[in-house]
């Protein structure tokens, strides 16, 4: 029998901050409580620290199978729990795309062999794989992805006919990356015309605009209210697209939610001048007002969740010419100490942070006993240091690419431990890999 004793932990869960103990018992949380006793446990002196349910990642790109160059489900899964993420959700356009049962099931098992963190991975969409999706089992499947603009990996679905097609009969949650490849492809143009191939990053914003992630997100929405499809927006990037959003229905009554990303919190187009390519994402990083008004729309319920949009790039292929550097870049290390970043300047509560990166997400996503501290459920939890600093160099990251946008930052916090099913597997910066992350299983 495996016991590990938690002592006087603040435990931040369900919109209260209190002080308590916690015993874990063969992976799951057995008690909850003050002066637990527990005779062969583990003790766990948590004074002074505060514990959080475990991350859970709706939305990561680890590379695995074929583009492992960039970052493989091992090295960026450990990444993950380093930085408090006991939970991911990855996506399908890894080469060859899991488009098919037969390459969705070969991503489990690699997962299954090498992976510190839970998982699952979405089923992906394609113009014509429909029969394909029909075979999923979503209860062990996160969800279905639709890439309704393309992004790394060729995987567009342009074709109305078969958007109709899939939210009229998909019975489970969908998620989209929104916008619209015909404004962007026209937004590109003119701007080459006007100013030639050698753009600086700054045009980003420009040429993925607002415009065209509401176009794409607004038919989305459209398409799942004409069909009563379960909709989930990912990386939502723009003021504008908030108006499609509510706030007035619990989450767990509502059809159509929405996601928010690290970078799109955190910088904007300001950072383009020092950042360049290394905050180039699709959708694009856009204006002050853009990342406030999301900011607030997390706060006030209209944004539900909080994810990273993990998608490491190389350095070499970063450093290329703007038109040539690929999108995306590595965040899963780093989310919780931004977001108590934000704590420390007053712009979010802890209760919040745990909402909207543990709650809302097992609730949205109808997971199984995950992503609460609740006696019965699966231990998945991280120890912070709100007090002890964390300074990101070179030397202390984790990510097979070896660069972060935030490189040089100082962070107020830093994580302390993390465990995954009970199993401390990250400590202070060494790691416990006698054991691997398990396939997560959904209530639907």
């Amino acid at each position: 029998m495996s016991k590990t004793l938690i002592k006087n932990a603040t435990i931040v869960n369900e919109d209260e901050v209190f002080v308590s103990d916690l015993l874990i018992e063969n992976g799951l949380i057995k008690e909850i409580g003050r002066e637990i006793e527990a005779v062969d446990a583990e003790i766990f002196d948590a004074t002074g620290l505060h514990l959080f349910p475990g991350l859970i990642d709706d939305q990561v790109h680890f590379r695995e199978p074929g583009l492992t160059h960039k970052g493989e489900i091992y090295t960026e899964a450990k990444a993950a729990v380093a930085g408090g993420v006991t939970t991911y959700m990855e996506m399908p356009n890894t080469q060859p795309q899991a488009v098919t049962v037969a390459e969705l099931e070969k991503k489990y098992k690699r997962a299954s062999e090498v992976s510190l963190a839970n998982y699952s991975f979405f089923m992906g969409t394609t113009n014509d794989n429909l029969e394909e999706i029909q075979k999923v089992d979503f209860k062990k499947v996160c969800g279905l992805k639709i890439f309704m603009g393309s992004s790394t990996g060729n995987m567009l679905v342009d074709r109305k006919e078969t958007l109709e097609k899939i939210f009229s009969s998909v019975k489970t949650l969908i998620a989209t990356h929104c916008e619209d490849d015909v404004m962007i492809k026209n937004n590109l143009d003119r701007i080459v015309a006007e100013y030639g191939e050698d753009i600086p990053a700054y045009f980003h914003p420009i040429i993925r605009n607002d415009e065209a992630c509401y176009s794409s997100s607004s038919m989305a929405v459209e398409l799942a209210k004409k069909y009563g499809a379960r909709l989930h927006i990912l990386h939502i990037s723009s003021a504008k697209e908030l108006s499609l959003f509510t706030n007035k229905i619990p989450l767990k009554e509502k059809k159509i939610t929405a996601e928010a990303c690290i970078h799109h919190l955190w910088f904007s187009d300001e950072d383009y001048k020092t950042k360049g390519n290394f905050i180039k994402w699709n959708p694009a990083v856009k204006t002050a007002y853009d990342r406030d008004n999301i900011m607030e729309a997390v706060l006030d319920g209209r944004i539900d969740v909080i994810a990273t949009d993990h998608a490491p790039h190389t350095m070499e292929e970063k450093s290329q010419s703007y038109l040539k550097a690929p999108s995306g870049g590595p965040l899963v290390q780093h989310s919780l100490l931004a977001l108590l970043d934000f704590y420390h300047k007053g712009k979010m509560s802890l209760e919040m942070i745990t909402r909207k990166t543990a709650h809302n997400v097992a609730d949205l996503f109808e997971i199984e006993k995950r992503g609460y501290i609740r006696e019965g459920y699966h231990a998945d939890l991280v120890l912070a240091d709100l007090r002890k600093p964390y300074k990101v160099t070179k030397q202390n990251l984790l990510y097979k690419c070896g660069w972060s946008p935030f490189e040089g930052h100082e962070f107020a916090s830093s994580v302390v431990a993390t465990f995954v099913n009970g199993h401390k597997v990250y400590h202070n910066g060494t790691f416990n890999e006698d054991k691997k992350g398990t396939r997560l299983s959904f209530n639907r």
